[in-house]
């Protein structure tokens, strides 16, 4: 049975396998045929294959705490950016997508939950585990995201635009749909659509975000590509808000939405 005691096992494969896949890719076309691409999904389904077993073996989605969403965030964090890479041939973002997944994999390991079986009643909900994944997989393609804004401005080109254009459509969508699951939630579980309490005011402040910038895209082309760059920074440092960042702030502390 995979228990929490071989994550830094598991990772470690993982991490290594995406490793070789992404230094693969900084080497010429003709000398590495497809391996790179299969070392990446190696690693990729080793991260899973442990995620899924947490699950059987906690019995239940695991999804509760601060940590299991890194898991999932790690994990997804693989998926787009082998995706992106497939897609777009961006060569040096597996590798800065792995920096990021190791970030995370270091500071389960360093500072893990408590992983228990207990799960508490408004949590016991079909919404719960569409709501979280759908969030983290968005959080996953505003990485890239980020990532190639960053490139884009260190390089000065509006080269990335075109990807990050459709990185962000995709994932705000999901972002919907994990805000309107998440209202029909907390309808169901607290008798109310949205109470306006830090968590939900700052996914608000991020998703605006996010729509200001396909919008200004959709109006200004290929102009001004720096202040689209930069309005998907502040997105990404609004996410780490509304996802962890709002556990240190003193009004959030009677939040139904802190992880404790």
């Amino acid at each position: 049975m995979i228990t929490w005691d071989l994550f830094p096992l598991m990772s470690l494969v993982s991490v290594i396998l995406w490793l070789s896949g992404a230094v693969m890719a900084l080497v010429p076309k003709h000398c590495r045929g497809r391996s790179d691409v299969w070392l990446m999904v190696s690693g990729f389904m080793v991260y899973a294959c442990f995620v899924a077993g947490l699950w059987l073996s906690l019995g239940r989605p695991p999804l509760r705490t601060l940590g299991e969403t890194r898991l999932w965030y790690s994990l997804f964090m693989m998926l787009s950016g082998v995706a992106v890479y497939a897609r777009w041939h961006y060569r040096w973002l597996p590798l800065f997508s792995l920096v990021v997944v190791m970030v995370f994999t270091a500071i389960n390991i360093l500072c893990p939950d408590i992983h228990d079986r207990t799960l508490m009643p408004a949590l016991q909900s079909a919404w719960f585990v569409p709501h979280v994944t759908v969030y983290m997989f968005s959080y996953s393609l505003f990485g890239c995201a980020f990532l190639l804004a960053l490139a884009g401005l260190w390089r000065r080109t509006s080269a990335f635009l075109p990807a990050t254009d459709r990185l962000v459509a995709i994932g705000i969508a999901f972002l919907t749909f994990g805000m309107v699951s998440g209202c029909l939630w907390a309808k169901q579980a607290w008798g109310a659509y949205w109470s306006w309490d830090p968590k939900e005011t700052w996914a608000a402040a991020t998703w605006c975000t996010y729509l200001c910038y396909l919008h200004f895209r959709m109006c200004s082309g290929r102009k001004s590509a720096v202040w689209g760059y930069l309005l998907l920074i502040v997105g990404f440092v609004l996410l780490q808000m509304c996802w962890y960042g709002v556990d240190f702030l003193p009004s959030a502390a009677d939040s139904m939405h802190v992880y404790r």
